[in-house]
């Protein structure tokens, strides 16, 4: 983008407003003019400036854009609501909803941590000082902060792009500002720039911003290997100036000979670029041959492939050097031929041809959409893009996780691409490295849970395979069946994806879900049977333990996140909440026993049945015996369930408990010597005493039966556990009543 320089910078930025812009649209922009410059009057950027020097500069990158004058406005004032005392509202009451709402989301992406964006605030004093203070404390969730606000920014591009462009003029003049920030930040705010906003700028199509965002972060990044491709860049100017001239003299009368109209230039390449040119390529600076490069800007789309024709009948093509971005355009929208042919002089040239349409796109991307505007030609195009910029956004909405979902943008869409066809012939679009199991999941997530092998232009291939530009993939799938937890084994290279990756997660926590729900319903349902506890109500319980529903109660049970003792313990109070919370119940009356409270009957003695040793936990019902007060059951016992009379029942719940209750246990196991004296010596280490012993060995199995005395659920719980944990023991319960 060009910098423009003038004595009174707003003159350069009127002086720059597109033609096309209403009395209106100007007025509007002189007046968030006024706005920002009487916001921003006391404040200085590093460089010692005029904090509203940046405002303007970030507008006049906009213009460059040629973004509606909302936008232009906007810009202006995208600092105000963040580093000033001007409001959300004032900007509604003076420039309308739009220029309030783009403000609100530059504001809203600006909520970086000081770590992350000390490029861009305004300077006020306390800016060093508080910087001071904040970092320590922020290092070790530096990277987290930084990704979630990445995030934010990429969702942003799904909703209105032109916050996005703000923000990156925004950093783009923050980069060319850059020199004037403390050293230590240089490197940090300049990888950022390079690892996400230029690929940002690539990925809306905007060369402009791209090239000029890598090259001034790649000098503050790798200063070294920056100058010395500078230098050899200035060194041979003279020299390649010439040469190109002499090239595009040649093409132009080449090409008029054949009847092509075309507009021929040189090619700049930025320093960035030849940089990643001679990293992939591992060749030195002397061994690079598209430093010399042309682009031609032709008619229509059948003179590109006349134009090409021509140039191969004239120069020999250099093999793997051709790419048709016109029949395949980039994920971006990019068209374009490209190509090499050895020169005159035995040395490659690079050539560009393609269209002037096709050349707008290139140079402003989705920014091309305002410079057709008023012929709306380009309306459907522009919101093509916006769908590809929602689409793209879509499934990644959902990752909570910030690194990742950042992680996913680097991988998934920052990368450089390759263009798959599908047996049918639809084009398929990848990041580059992607392989057979990236292209299934991308077709359909069942294909890629089915996927067990793939021809690549018909032939069998291992599924790690890395796809290239041109193949034709068709997956072999099985009728049924899901991935393998090797695909996500980074060591092998299954996957190369966020997305693939994604969904492959999400199928075996779904599996582990459903495994986790069988055990923990099962885990359940052994402790009720092991307590002795009769039909529960799942809902009520998994409600009151504050889960949604029992599937979440079980599977939180088998993952270990609800422990069994606090399950056990809602057991126990279960019933004792049910009977404080019911809204009539009269105030319950002590029995003479001060461990059972009978609702509604006054000084009634209370017994506990033998049939059924009821113990604190358990559903219980008074039944009124014939001069021997309530007798107190368990609601499932079986002389409960055969009563005719069911008038004599009643309603009771256990009270504040400072007994112990009989309860009988059966254990069963491997017969040796010691396993009683084990059994007893546990018992008496929890105070437990041992009513009655019933021991029958056959053979070599041993059945005891015991009754003991506990004080609730949760130590009768604990004690069948302990039990089951000795040697030989295979099972340990609470017998049932009956």
């Amino acid at each position: 983008m060009k910098q423009a320089v003038a004595d009174n910078p707003i003159d350069k930025l009127i002086e720059q407003l597109p033609e096309t812009y209403s009395a209106a649209d100007r007025e509007l922009v002189m007046r968030a003019y006024t706005t920002a410059e009487e916001a921003h009057r006391e404040q200085k950027r590093h460089s010692g400036e005029p904090y509203i020097n940046h405002c303007i500069a970030v507008s006049q990158i906009l213009t460059e854009l040629k973004v509606p004058a909302e936008v232009v406005a906007a810009g202006l004032l995208h600092d105000t609501v963040e580093d000033t005392p001007i409001t959300l509202a004032d900007l509604r009451r003076d420039f309308g909803d739009t220029v309030r709402l783009l403000v609100d989301g530059v504001t809203k992406l600006a909520h970086l941590p000081r770590v992350s964006r000390g490029d861009q605030h305004a300077e006020t004093g306390e800016d060093e000082k508080e910087e001071t203070i904040i970092q320590p404390a922020l290092l070790g969730r530096k990277e987290d902060m930084i990704s979630e606000t990445l995030r934010k920014t990429f969702l942003a591009m799904g909703e209105d792009v032109s916050v996005v462009l703000i923000k990156l003029a925004d950093r783009l003049h923050n980069m060319r500002t850059l020199g004037y920030m403390p050293e230590h930040k240089r490197k940090r705010i300049a990888q950022e720039t390079l690892d996400i906003f230029a690929p940002l700028a690539n990925r809306l199509g905007i060369w402009q911003l791209k090239w000029e965002l890598e090259d001034l972060s790649f000098r503050y990044v790798h200063p070294d290997k920056y100058k010395e491709i500078a230098e050899q860049l200035a060194e041979r100017r003279p020299d390649r100036e010439k040469q190109l001239e002499d090239i595009k003299t040649k093409l132009v009368q080449l090409l008029e000979k054949n009847n092509i109209k075309a507009e021929v230039s040189g090619r700049p390449k930025h320093i960035y670029s030849i940089y990643k040119k001679m990293q992939k390529k591992d060749k030195s600076f002397n061994m690079l041959y598209d430093v010399r490069a042309v682009r031609l800007i032709v008619p229509d789309i059948p003179s590109c492939y006349a134009a090409l024709g021509v140039i191969h009948t004239t120069w020999r093509p250099v093999p793997d050097e051709f790419d048709d971005y016109i029949a395949a355009p980039k994920d971006n929208h990019y068209q374009s031929l490209h190509t090499a042919v050895m020169y005159e002089d035995r040395r490659p040239l690079e050539i560009q041809i393609r269209t002037m349409e096709m050349h707008l796109n290139a140079e402003y991307g989705i920014a091309a959409h305002w410079r057709y505007k008023e012929g709306g030609k380009h309306d459907e195009q522009f919101q093509e893009r916006i769908k590809d910029l929602r689409k793209m956004m879509e499934w990644r909405a959902d990752v909570n996780d910030a690194s990742e979902f950042v992680e996913s943008m680097r991988t998934d869409v920052f990368q450089d691409r390759v263009y798959i066809f599908t047996p049918r012939g639809d084009v398929i679009d990848l990041p580059a490295g992607s392989t057979p199991l990236d292209f299934a999941y991308h077709v359909h997530t069942d294909i890629g849970h089915r996927c067990r092998g793939a021809r690549v232009n018909g032939k069998l291939v291992p599924l790690d395979t890395e796809l290239k530009t041109g193949d034709t993939v068709d997956i072999l799938t099985a009728k049924r069946g899901g991935p393998s937890r090797d695909w996500l084994n980074n060591n092998l290279n299954m996957v190369k994806t966020q997305r693939a990756k994604s969904k492959i997660r999400v199928w075996f926590k779904v599996l582990e879900d459903e495994q986790n729900l069988t055990n923990g319903r099962g885990m359940f349902e052994r402790e009720i049977q092991r307590l002795g506890i009769g039909e529960v109500n799942y809902e009520k319980i998994a409600r009151e333990l504050g889960y949604k529903n029992p599937d979440a109660m079980f599977i939180h049970l088998a993952t270990g996140e609800l422990s069994t003792n606090k399950l056990i313990k809602q057991f126990s109070e279960d019933e004792e909440i049910k009977d404080i919370l019911e809204a009539n119940a009269p105030e319950p009356v002590k029995t003479p026993t001060d461990s059972v409270e009978v609702v509604g009957l006054k000084g009634m003695l209370a017994s506990m049945a033998r049939c059924c040793n009821p113990a604190p936990g358990d559903q219980i019902v008074g039944y009124i015996t014939r001069g021997r007060g309530a007798s107190i059951h368990r609601q499932d016992c079986p002389n409960i369930l055969q009563i005719g009379d069911r008038e004599r029942l009643l309603k009771v719940g256990w009270g504040h408990v400072e007994q112990t209750f009989p309860v009988p246990v059966r254990i069963k196991a491997y017969d040796r010597p010691g396993l009683m004296s084990d059994i007893s010596n546990l018992l008496s280490d929890e105070n437990i005493n041992i009513n009655n012993v019933a021991v029958n060995v056959h053979r070599s199995n041993a059945d005891l039966r015991l009754i003991i005395e506990v004080k609730d659920l949760t130590q009768l719980s604990r004690i069948l556990t302990r039990i089951e944990n000795l040697p030989n023991v295979l099972e340990a319960v609470r017998t049932n009543p009956g």
